[in-house]
């Protein structure tokens, strides 16, 4: 529309400039200085981008010199076992470990391996070791998952196309029969590799963590390696002596400054704290509330909120929180004690195997105290193998035989473990005490014990109402043993002493996000049904947190309907004001809550389910609700899924294995999930 104007305007020009016209016009001048402009900018920006500075996590090699080739590290050290582990609390990669160590006792040579660190399309070169083997000791984690550091090779399963032939393999799965989906990834991994053509030589074990863990992996492991000697037509070297893995130097005159002290991945990262934070790399996040949550009753339920102000953590509602807590002090000068050892001596252990990628149990240099405090369990009842190695520092024969017997899967010393050490809940300070006759090196224990692991706490706040902060709620372990010692939980009772001091002074908490699949609807006009008794409330603080946030930005929020149980009404009604508010200003549509021990019959979430069976249909039927179950996963899970087959079968007139596939699509269909432990 406005060209004719500007041509107008332009055909006049000429003759206004007639008397004296210049070299340039401005227009020139303009578009001169705009090219070079440009040129100078293309010039510079040819200058090489600086260079991020990479930051060496400690005993991990660059990634220019690791070996990502497991096969190439196998021939040059001459190997020809692998055992790989997927392991989110350590008991996989402990399996692991000691897998490749027997393979030693039987003539032949094993590594264990990291799958997340190597290179696992390269498991079809397997075939051109002699006589290899892959073991896989695989952990199942929440509802049937990988652990994190078996997810790239989980994917790359699904997606493969891969010949394995000639490629020999095994599985060992992890799991706990309380979850619906059971040693999911062993199954799985056991499965896909038969079906890329690889050989099972043994069949897959299933391990039970709610049954017996420990005593179903040495049962499998005793008969898998006589099978394995006959497959590979070699004999057990009768060597069942105790193999070091790792060797003992002691510091003397060190700096210091280049002792670990209680950090995981750089040494002093506590001190200089740099973004991204993760396992290896915990945000040490000040504690600014510690309040505890029940009026009555012998139990500490508490509520903690700290705070990642600054620290670039980001998190959604139905995260976990991992933090790491430390073992209690007197526990630790106990063992000092006991065992005569100055724990402030400085000491680096040495993996023998100088090629493996494991040069420490844990942070080296550092001290017996720090080791004994920040990195090794010394609370969980010791499992067989190191009963096994440390029965030869026992002076009493009569300690050596029961030891050892312990650590056989022959009946009567499975049954001398599970009763001395299980049931009696016995720890590693128990066992000294009492078998006076045996007193082990220090550091052959330090190798010997399981690292201290990262505890997961369900997050009980939004970000989007709190972004700086994040919140905890626990409940103390505390109980007293058959042999009537007191046991506390190391997490629960670290934190509770994690007090808010007057003096400005705050308690850290060294911690790191880790992602969940526990997440409210994408659309919110989805009604929503929280199932969650006890601790299992946390999750549903901040999912009915955020419904408000979103109630409050004017989006359209479905039904939001909570089922909460505890004890007792007056003693453990947790969050009561938070939800009694939240359903006054019509956040949460019904508060249901079961009191269990308020009356003669007891009263469970499960049972307030069947009570309002037909508003439930409707909303799971009609109106697409969204199911969350968080808790208890042995009994209260189990029943709540009952309640929902019943209502399903009385309701939708099913059978009742019409209606358990119809609660498995929910599930499958991301509708129906549970947040749940044992």
């Amino acid at each position: 529309v406005t060209m004719p104007d500007v041509e107008a305007e332009s055909s006049t020009q000429p003759e206004a400039m007639e008397e004296e016209e210049p070299l340039f016009s401005n227009l020139d001048l303009f578009l001169f200085t705009l090219i070079a402009g440009l040129i100078i900018y293309w010039f510079m920006s040819r200058k090489k981008a600086e260079p991020i500075p990479e930051f060496k996590k400690l005993d991990q090699p660059s990634p220019s010199t690791r070996e990502t080739s497991f096969i190439e590290k196998m021939k040059k050290t001459g190997r020809n076992i692998v055992v790989f582990y997927g392991s989110q609390t350590g008991t996989g990669e402990e399996f692991a470990n000691r897998l490749s160590k027997d393979a030693q006792r039987y003539g032949m040579k094993g590594m264990a391996a990291d799958p997340e660190e190597y290179d696992m399309c390269e498991l079809s070169r397997l075939a051109e070791i002699d006589n290899s083997l892959a073991i896989f000791c695989m952990a199942t984690y929440g509802e049937g998952d990988p652990t994190d550091n078996a997810q790239d090779f989980y994917d790359w399963l699904q997606e493969s196309d891969g010949e394995l032939n000639g490629v020999n393999y095994t599985v060992f799965a992890l799991g706990n029969k309380t979850y619906e989906h059971y040693n999911a990834m062993g199954a799985y991994v056991d499965k896909r590799l038969e079906e890329l053509g690889a050989k099972r030589v043994f069949d897959l074990g299933m391990g039970d963590d709610d049954g017996n863990l420990e005593e179903d992996f040495v049962t499998w492991r005793e008969q898998f390696w006589p099978a394995m000697c006959e497959h590979f037509g070699v004999e057990a070297s009768g060597e069942d002596s105790s193999i070091r893995q790792y060797e003992l130097k002691e510091h003397n005159d060190i700096n210091m400054n280049k002792v670990y002290t209680g950090e995981f991945g750089c040494l002093k990262s506590f001190e200089t704290q740099k973004p991204p934070f993760d396992a290896k790399n915990p945000f040490l996040a000040p504690v600014i509330v510690n309040r505890k949550l029940n009026k009555a009753g012998n139990r500490h339920l508490m509520h903690l909120e700290v705070d990642i102000t600054g620290s670039k953590i980001r998190y959604e509602s139905g995260d976990h929180v991992a933090v790491y807590p430390t073992n209690d002090t007197a526990i630790v000068n106990k063992l000092g004690q006991i065992l005569g050892v100055d724990l402030d001596t400085v000491i680096s252990l040495n993996n023998l195997d100088e090629e493996s990628n494991k040069k420490h149990p844990f942070p080296c240099p550092t001290t017996y105290r720090t080791a004994l405090t920040h990195y090794l369990d010394i609370i969980h009842p010791p499992r067989t193998n190191v009963l096994y190695e440390l029965a030869q520092y026992a002076t009493d024969p009569k300690d050596q035989e029961n030891m050892r017997k312990m650590a056989s899967s022959a009946p009567e010393g499975k049954a001398l473990y599970q009763s001395f050490v299980l049931e009696d809940n016995r720890n590693i300070l128990a066992i000294l005490e009492d078998l006076p006759s045996l007193r082990p090196p220090i550091d052959h224990l330090c190798e010997l014990l399981p690292r201290l692991q990262a505890r997961y706490y369900s997050i009980a706040s939004s970000s989007k109402v709190h972004p700086n902060s994040i919140h905890i709620c626990a409940v103390v372990v505390e109980y007293t043993t058959k042999t009537g010692r007191l046991t506390k939980g190391v997490a629960t009772t670290w934190l509770k002493n994690k007090l808010v001091a007057d003096n400005g002074h705050k308690s850290t908490v060294p911690m790191y996000i880790r992602k969940s699949q526990f997440r409210l609807p994408f659309k919110a006009s989805n009604p929503v049904i929280m199932v969650g008794p006890g601790t299992g409330i946390a999750p549903f603080m901040g999912f009915i947190q955020e419904r408000g946030w979103l109630k409050e930005q004017g989006k359209e929020v479905g039904e939001t309907v909570l089922y909460f149980g505890c004890r007792h009404k007056n003693e453990d009604y947790l969050y009561q004001e938070d939800l009694e508010e939240a359903e006054k200003t019509g956040v949460i549509t019904k508060l249901n809550v079961a009191f269990s021990r308020d009356q003669e019959q007891k009263v469970y979430v499960q049972h307030l389910l069947r009570t309002n069976k037909e508003d439930l249909w409707r909303q799971i039927h009609t109106d697409n609700a969204h199911i969350y179950i968080c808790g208890d996963a042995r009994n209260m899970a189990r029943d709540v899924q009952t309640a929902f087959y019943e209502i399903a079968e009385e309701l939708g007139g099913m059978t009742r294995t019409q209606a358990t596939d119809y609660i498995k699509k929910l599930m499958t269909k991301g509708r129906y999930s549970q947040d749940v432990w044992s």
